[in-house]
C-alpha cells in the first residue's frame, strides 16, 4: 500500500505564533514537525550582517547540517505504519532565498525519490499585521545583535511572504497547489474553527479539538534556538493561552519602525484578504451584494496631480481628509445607459458650482474629473446599468481641523461606480409604486445649509431615512420649517392634481437634475408644470404622486402615511413621463457618449 503524506511548509514572519501553529501540528498522531530547516544555511549566508548567541553551536549542529530532503526522509520513517501523515516544516519568510521552489527543495539540493510513499507539498503562508510584529521587535531586543536589526524589512517579513506567494502561484509543477494564508490574529481569536478550515484548505483531516491544547515546555521538534526565543510558548498550553500572544498589549511603534510598516502593509492587507475561513466583514445577517460582480469593482480615489485605481476592499481616504474631518465635500450621482451618461454636462456644472460655493481650492480640472470616470467605467467593464457616486472632497488636511486653511494637497476625487439597476434592492419599484411617510425632522433652510450646494452633510437626511426604515416605507417626505413639503430624505418630489404637474419650488430642497429634466418633459408632453410651496395635505389628496432622482428616475408613490394616493396605481401622466423620460440617453443634447473600451 502507498504511503500518502502531505509535506506542509509553513512560512511565516517571527514571531510565537509560528511556533504555536508548530506545536499544533506536533500535537497530531499523524505528524512529524521539522522546526527551521534552513536557518543554519540562512545564517551561513548572512552572517556578516547578523549575530546570533547560538550562532556557533547551530552552525556545527548535526542535524542542522542535514540536506532537507534527508531530513523530510527521516520524518517519513518516524511515521512507522500511518497510511495518511503529515510533515511539517517552520520556515521563517526571509529564508526564502534559500528553498527552490520549483522543486520544492533547498537552493542546490537533491530531489529525493520516496519509493512507495505518495508526496503532496502544500505552502501555507501565516500572516500578522505588520503593525504588531514591529511593535513587539523590542520584546526579544537581547538576542538582536546584528547591526541591521533594527531597520531590516526583510526581518519583519511580510514583504518575503508576498514574493513567496508570487513564487507558489507561479509554480510550473505538474501537481503544484495554490498558496494557503492564514491570520495569525484570526487563529489566535478563533482557534477550533481557523484550524479546521485550514485543514480542510490543505486538504487534510481535522478531528475537534485536536490541534487545541500541547504538554508545556520544551519539545522534541525545537530547533536548537528554542531556549532563546520559545519561552512564552513554552510556558502554555495551548491556542486558550494568553501567553502565546492573544494577549493584549500596548506597545510604542519606533519612529525608526515607520517606514518597514509602511513598506509592508501593501502586501500585508492583500494576503489577509485571502486567509482562509475568512468571510467578507459583512456584520448583519443576510445582507449581500445585489450584483455579485460588485465585490471586486475598482474605484478611482486621487488627487489632481495623482489618481488610481484602487479594488474596493483596498480603498480608502486618508483620516486628515475633509470628508472625514467634516463632510466636507460635494457630490453627484450619474447613470449610465447603453454606453452613454446621461445628462453629465448638467451634473458636473452642478458639482463645479458646489465646490465654488464652498470655496474649494486647488481643485481637479472637468478633464480630469471626465477622464476618471472614463478610467473607472472602462477597467470595470461598464456601458449599462451602472450607477456612479461621484464625491469631491476639499482634500487632505495636514492636521486634524476643520479650518480650510489647513487643506494644502489639493481636492480629493473619488469615483464609486457599480452594477446597480435602476429597480432593485437599492433603488425602488418603479412599476407598482412605494409608500413614504412624513419625517419628524425638517428640511435645513439656506439660512442653515443652503441645499443648492450638493454636498455631504448629509444626517439631515439620514435621520429621515432612518424614520422610514423603521416604518417600513420606502423613504421620508421632509417639510420645510413652515410646514410645507419640501423633498424626501433622497429625492425631489412632484403631485398631479387635476391634470397639472405641481413640485415644490427649489429654496427648501435640491434642485435635482432629474427635477430639472422632469419639468422640461412636463412641458414637452403638454402637461401644465407649476412650481410652488404645496402643502402636505395637498400630497394626501393628489391624483397621483411620484420622485425623482438619478439613481431610481421615476418612482411612483401610492401611499403617504398610510392614505393612499389616488386609484393607488400609477398614473396615467406618471407613466407617460416615466416613457419619455427612457428615451433620454437615444436624445441628442441629454448623454455623453462613452469611448471605447479596449
Amino acid at each position: 500500500m502507498v504511503k500518502s503524506v502531505t509535506i506542509i511548509h509553513c512560512w511565516s514572519a517571527p514571531r510565537s505564533r509560528s511556533t504555536a501553529l508548530m506545536y499544533a501540528f506536533d500535537s497530531r498522531p499523524d505528524c512529524v514537525c521539522i522546526d527551521e530547516p534552513l536557518y543554519r544555511r540562512w545564517l551561513m549566508t548572512n552572517s556578516h550582517k547578523f549575530d546570533r548567541p547560538y550562532k556557533d553551536m547551530l552552525l556545527e549542529h548535526p542535524v542542522e547540517k542535514l540536506a532537507l530532503s534527508k531530513r523530510i526522509r527521516g520524518a517519513i520513517d518516524l511515521m512507522g505504519d500511518i497510511e495518511k501523515g503529515v510533515v511539517f516544516l517552520k520556515h521563517m519568510a526571509k529564508h526564502e532565498g534559500e528553498f527552490d521552489f520549483d522543486r520544492n527543495c533547498e537552493v542546490g539540493g537533491i530531489v529525493e525519490s520516496y519509493e512507495g510513499v505518495s508526496i503532496q507539498h502544500r505552502h501555507l503562508l501565516l500572516v500578522r499585521d505588520p503593525a504588531s510584529i514591529v511593535c513587539s521587535w523590542s520584546a526579544a531586543s537581547a538576542n538582536h545583535s546584528g547591526v541591521a536589526e533594527e531597520t531590516n524589512l526583510e526581518e519583519v517579513g511580510i514583504v518575503q511572504l508576498m514574493s513567496i506567494y508570487s513564487k507558489v502561484q507561479s509554480m510550473q509543477l505538474e501537481e503544484s497547489f495554490p498558496a494557503v494564508v492564514l491570520d495569525s490574529d484570526q487563529l489566535a481569536e478563533c482557534p477550533n474553527n481557523t484550524l479546521s478550515s485550514l485543514c480542510t484548505e490543505l486538504g487534510i483531516s481535522y478531528e475537534e479539538g485536536q490541534m487545541m491544547t500541547w504538554e508545556a515546555g520544551a519539545k522534541s521538534c525545537d530547533g536548537p534556538w528554542a531556549k532563546y526565543w520559545y519561552n512564552n510558548v513554552h510556558n502554555s498550553k495551548g491556542w486558550n493561552e494568553q501567553t502565546i500572544g492573544s494577549s493584549r498589549s500596548y506597545r510604542v511603534v519606533p519612529q525608526s519602525l515607520v517606514p518597514i510598516l509602511r513598506a509592508s502593509l501593501p502586501s500585508y492587507e492583500f494576503l489577509n484578504k485571502l486567509s482562509c475561513g475568512k468571510s467578507a466583514e459583512i456584520v448583519v445577517s443576510g445582507v449581500t451584494f445585489e450584483d455579485p460582480r460588485n465585490e471586486n469593482i475598482l474605484c478611482w480615489i486621487g488627487t489632481p496631480s495623482k489618481g488610481s485605481l484602487v479594488p474596493r476592499d483596498l480603498a480608502r481616504i486618508s483620516p486628515f481628509d475633509s470628508a472625514v474631518q467634516g463632510g466636507d465635500a460635494v457630490w453627484e450621482g450619474l447613470r449610465i445607459y447603453s454606453g452613454k451618461i446621461l445628462s453629465l454636462e448638467r451634473h458636473l456644472r452642478r458639482l463645479f458650482k458646489s465646490a465654488r460655493a464652498m470655496d474649494f481650492k486647488n481643485m481637479h480640472t472637468k478633464d480630469q474629473v471626465i477622464d476618471a470616470i472614463f478610467r473607472t467605467l472602462a477597467a470595470n467593464g461598464m456601458r449599462d446599468s451602472a450607477h456612479i457616486r461621484l464625491t469631491l472632497t476639499r482634500g487632505q488636511k495636514i492636521t486634524s481641523s476643520m479650518n480650510p486653511n489647513f487643506n494644502v494637497y489639493g481636492t480629493t476625487l473619488i469615483v464609486l461606480a457599480e452594477w446597480k439597476p435602476t429597480e432593485g434592492a437599492t433603488t425602488y419599484d418603479n412599476r407598482k409604486g412605494v409608500s413614504l411617510i412624513t419625517a419628524t425632522n425638517r428640511r435645513n433652510p439656506p439660512s442653515c445649509v443652503d441645499s443648492k450646494i450638493h454636498h455631504n452633510n448629509l444626517i439631515n437626511n439620514i435621520l429621515p431615512k432612518i424614520q422610514a426604515n423603521l416604518a417600513g416605507a420606502a423613504d421620508a417626505i421632509m417639510l420645510d420649517l413652515d410646514g410645507f413639503v419640501s423633498e424626501t430624505n433622497a429625492t425631489n418630489l412632484f403631485i398631479v392634481d387635476g391634470g397639472t404637474l405641481i413640485t415644490p419650488h427649489a429654496d427648501h430642497c435640491l434642485p435635482g437634475i432629474t427635477r430639472e429634466t422632469i419639468i422640461l418633459l412636463g412641458h414637452e408632453i403638454g402637461v401644465p408644470v407649476v412650481e410652488r410651496r404645496v402643502s402636505l395635505a395637498e400630497f394626501h389628496a393628489a391624483d397621483e404622486c411620484f420622485t425623482t432622482g438619478t439613481m431610481g428616475e421615476l418612482t411612483p408613490v401610492t401611499m403617504i402615511d398610510g392614505r393612499v394616493i389616488g386609484t393607488g396605481a400609477v398614473g396615467i401622466i406618471t407613466q407617460s413621463l416615466q416613457k419619455i423620460y427612457k428615451t433620454l440617453p437615444d436624445r441628442e443634447g441629454w448623454y455623453t457618449q462613452l469611448p471605447d473600451f479596449s
